[in-house]
């Protein structure tokens, strides 16, 4: 019974669709062998001569056909599609290395070689078949049912093992190429597939692909949720002085249209990386630096926010990795100070403090909060601020504090910094 199952699952059949595959490509081989061949036995060489001239036709083509890089992506495919194998490089690429071409081209030997022996058996098991199955039925006499056989075909029952032999031979080539393609489906990955080393270079690119995706899902967090969050401190504003002070809230509206289209443009030109992350020679996202703290806090001050910023040391020393966090540091603390401290944004004054010594980078983001303050919610702010810093081997500390008009809160971070620009 379990014979009989195999026989009739689809991958038995698929398999010996891409022996047939083999046997068309030797038989193409054959025909410019004997082509070629013609042209060598009118040189009238000597018989090694010849000899040697026949091998090197013989293997010339299927060595040079697999040397090429586009036969490992179609063999790729192919062995994917009809051997049911999964390759941990998917899709599987063209031969990059020689060392991949030579692995290719030893599999497409091995396809060749394969796909010819099933391609000489399926021809003798069907044309064979077809006789012996028409034998019960033909004329009493008849002596082709097998060449250079004599066999009197009698035209009677006792003719019908001859049907049921074909039957048999045709059960046991299909079982003979599902086993031979068991045996490749087992050897591509190794053959075809990629090597440990070439693995490990994967799964490195892999990674840094997740890395960069990663830090631009935080980009795209900090940018986008800042701009909305000064959307909805400067409509609020605007809503609330739009009959007694006008041009208040013109300059509100006009702060919030600002606003949106920098969140829309970060946001189009993210999600262009994110579609374009495969295409050779793609962007990276250009990344802001505390050369723009300037523009953050006046952009956040036009929401009505009062921002006090003391500043010491010349920030253009730091490097440029500390200089992208530290300014998206800063601008996730703003958001944080705006959604969370409870109170409306003509009432709300933040303290920025930089300071870059020879102990490193700090910063420090101090708001008053009331009793609707709510920033230990559960948003990504702060753990996002504590993933950047302890990349760079920082420390951070956020939590509650006693300011001198009630309580407020304070997110302070310390950078280890070289005092050399890079």
């Amino acid at each position: 019974m379990r014979v009989i199952s195999q026989l009739w699952r689809p991958a038995t059949y698929l398999r010996w669709v891409y022996l047939l595959l083999g046997a068309a490509l030797v038989l193409a081989f054959i025909l410019v062998d004997s082509a070629l061949g013609a042209v060598v036995a009118d040189l009238d060489l000597p018989k090694v001569a010849t000899g040697i001239l026949w091998v090197v036709l013989g293997l010339l083509p299927p060595v040079a056909l697999g040397l090429l890089p586009a036969v490992r992506e179609v063999e790729g495919i192919a062995v994917e599609s009809l051997l049911a194998v999964r390759f941990e490089e998917r899709p599987l690429g063209p031969s990059r290395t020689w060392a991949q071409r030579r692995r290719t081209t030893v599999w497409f030997c091995l396809h060749l070689l394969a796909g010819g022996l099933i391609g000489v058996l399926s021809t003798i098991v069907f044309g064979l078949g077809a006789i012996w199955l028409a034998a019960p039925f033909r004329s009493p006499g008849a002596r082709d049912v097998v060449p250079g056989w004599k066999y009197d075909v009698r035209g009677d029952w006792t003719d019908l093992w001859m049907p049921l032999a074909a039957i048999g031979m045709l059960a046991a080539l299909f079982l003979l190429a599902a086993a031979v393609g068991a045996l490749l489906a087992y050897l591509a990955p190794q053959v075809l597939g990629p090597t440990a080393a070439e693995r490990i270079e994967l799964l490195e690119k892999q990674t840094a692909t997740l890395a960069e995706r990663n830090r631009l899902a935080r980009e795209l967090h900090d940018s986008v949720g800042h701009a909305l969050s000064l959307v909805t401190i400067q409509a609020a504003a605007a809503r609330r002085v739009l009959a007694s002070d006008p041009a208040f809230a013109e300059t509100a509206l006009a702060a919030m249209e600002t606003s949106a289209r920098a969140a829309l443009a970060d946001l189009d030109h993210v999600l262009g990386l994110l579609r374009d992350d495969r295409r050779p020679g793609a962007r990276t996202a250009p990344q802001a630096t505390l050369g723009g703290l300037d523009r953050l806090v006046e952009a956040t001050r036009a929401g009505g926010i009062t921002i006090d910023v003391e500043r010491s040391g010349d920030l253009g020393q730091l490097p440029a990795a500390v200089s992208r966090e530290a300014y998206r540091i800063v601008q996730e603390g703003l958001t944080n100070a705006i959604r969370h401290a409870g109170r409306p944004a003509g009432e709300l004054a933040v303290r920025l403090s930089i300071c870059l010594d020879a102990s490193g980078l700090r910063l420090a983001v101090t708001n008053p909060v009331s009793g609707r303050s709510d920033h230990s919610g559960g948003g990504r702010g702060v753990a996002g601020i504590r993933e950047r810093v302890t990349v760079l081997r920082g420390s951070v500390d956020a939590g509650p504090i006693d300011l001198p008009d009630g309580p407020g809160w304070q997110l302070a971070v310390r950078l280890p910094v070289s005092m050399t620009k890079g």
